[in-house]
């Protein structure tokens, strides 16, 4: 089993920044990429970005350019720096962890990221 730990959500004003970490535990075999995923109320999950162990990543549009995603493969850790913060950004964050084997992912219990105007 695997276990995701997410931290460093908050509340920020609007323009801020918050840094959110993950670290995964337990029986890591294989890990394909690791990612985050944010759910607003009354909308769908989307993926907001996602690195592979390679190190290529990938973001939704309305964040390109402020959030960045990083990685220590070393220590399994996932990171997630979101500069320029809207409100519209506010959603729990969601870390998680593809392997195994690809299409199988492992998911955190989330953490609240709340942006004021």
């Amino acid at each position: 089993q695997v276990h995701l730990v997410e931290s460093g959500g908050g509340l920020v004003q609007a323009g801020g920044s918050l840094r959110l970490s993950c670290v995964a535990s337990g029986s890591i075999f294989r890990i394909y990429s690791m990612g985050w995923y944010r759910q607003a109320p009354g909308k769908q999950r989307e993926l907001v970005a996602s690195c592979t162990t390679e190190g290529s990543t990938d973001y939704v549009d309305s964040v390109k350019g402020r959030f960045t995603i990083s990685r220590d493969n070393a220590k399994n850790t996932v990171y997630l720096q979101m500069n320029s913060l809207k409100p519209e950004d506010t959603a729990v964050y969601y870390c998680t962890l593809e392997g195994p084997y690809r299409g199988h992912e492992y998911w955190g219990q989330g953490t609240q990221v709340t942006v004021s105007s």
